[in-house]
């Protein structure tokens, strides 16, 4: 199956959940209907939402409230981008300019709130104490992990175990939530929700890995943002922490002086040590055997199209350009 094949099961309901979007993001207020229409029109792959409509499907529901759920998975994903981009004084993402940049880190912190308000506004009308509890833990997770984030910022010394645990509060949690609903709504046994959020987990997982595989060998045109961001921010990721953990003496001081002083300006050298050190192939492991991990997860998800659909998400989830 192909990455088409994969959109084109659910194309129909990514369209309601396009208009859902734009329908309950209108707001009396003129900012919040600018900024609002200007992210959504850089929307991305919408991925998130994808699985929530393919985990439902894969559970044969045929509910509207996988629309709605969705949709609100978006409007979180969203917001926890333009809060993001805030502090890490971003300028640019999926190749256009962020809200922050146009509009000021002000406009993007408080309409990033309008949109989690908005979320939980939805959230409350699927009517399913349940539901209510998978989104409010996993958004407060999510908050934890963008404070742990924060914390390990200019530290060469993250471990690689610490590095998981925070990519998988940051970002795995909501891919968790996402596909662990899709087997909530559809009312199925413990096991199979539990597989559906195990798979997201370890989805979530391996797609970060990447991501930040990707900061280090991939350019500005593909990848929709500044290549070396991440050093520039003083972010240890895994990449890095293979470069240090394989390399020589002086090429593990110059990477941690770069993460100590969130210096990119000897990118070309530190491109090099990765390069000798292999870390990109050691990281893309990691990443491949998450991607199996959540496939495996799959095996208490009926059987189908839909199933070999997330499948295929979780291979690509690795072997992806941007």
């Amino acid at each position: 199956m192909t990455l088409d094949d994969c959109h084109a099961l659910v194309a129909d309901d990514m369209d309601r959940v396009d208009s859902f979007l734009t329908e309950r993001l209108a707001s009396d207020v003129v900012l919040i209907n600018q900024l609002s229409s200007y992210i959504i029109g850089n929307g991305g792959k919408r991925l998130r939402p994808q699985l929530v409509l393919l985990a439902s499907a894969a559970c044969a529901y045929t509910g509207s409230r996988k629309i709605t759920l969705a949709t609100v998975i978006e409007l979180i994903h969203t917001a926890t981008l333009l809060h993001d981009d805030v502090v890490d004084a971003s300028e640019l993402r999926r190749g256009s300019d962020t809200a922050n940049s146009l509009w000021g880190n002000e406009a993007a912190v408080l309409v990033g709130d309008f949109l989690y308000s908005r979320a939980f506004e939805m959230m409350v009308e699927v009517d399913s104490m349940r539901v209510m509890n998978i989104l409010a833990t996993t958004t407060n997770r999510i908050a934890e992990g963008e404070v742990m984030q924060l914390m390990n910022v200019r530290d060469p010394d993250l471990t690689e175990a610490r590095y998981v645990e925070v990519i998988q509060a940051k970002t795995a949690r909501l891919f968790q939530a996402a596909t662990e609903l899709g087997g909530v709504l559809a009312e199925q046994p413990a096991e199979v929700c539990e597989g559906l959020a195990q798979y997201g987990m370890h989805l979530g997982t391996a797609f970060q890995i990447a991501d930040d595989v990707l900061d280090y060998r991939s350019d500005e045109g593909t990848l929709g943002k500044n290549t070396g961001d991440d050093l520039a921010e003083g972010k240890t990721t895994l990449p890095l922490i293979h470069a240090m953990r394989d390399g020589k003496a002086s090429e593990r001081d110059l990477v941690r002086d770069a993460i100590a002083n969130a210096d990119d300006s000897h990118m070309d050298d530190i491109l090099a040590i990765i390069a000798d050190t292999r870390a990109i192939d050691k990281s893309l492991a990691s990443a491949n055997e998450a991607a199996e991990k959540a496939i495996r997860a799959l095996e208490q998800v009926p059987a189908g199209v839909h199933r070999d659909a997330l499948e295929t998400l979780a291979r690509y989830s690795v072997d992806r350009n941007h």
